[in-house]
């Protein structure tokens, strides 16, 4: 599996599946300032991963 670490079609999608805090929306905007905010964005990707995945599963139903 390979990850293109430019690709950022995953924010714009995961903006829409549900709402964010303020924070998290600016992250997924392409406001990275540190590491901190780099491993928050990791994370809200897991989360959107998982989310596809559930929805992935619901619609093969």
């Amino acid at each position: 599996m390979s990850t293109k670490w430019d690709d950022k079609s995953w924010q714009k999608d995961f903006l829409n599946m549900k709402s964010h805090s303020p924070a998290d929306a600016k992250l997924l905007m392409g406001v990275v300032k540190g590491f901190k905010d780099a491993w928050r964005l990791g994370v809200l990707h897991v989360e959107y991963e998982r989310l596809k995945k559930i929805q992935k599963e619901q619609l093969q139903q």
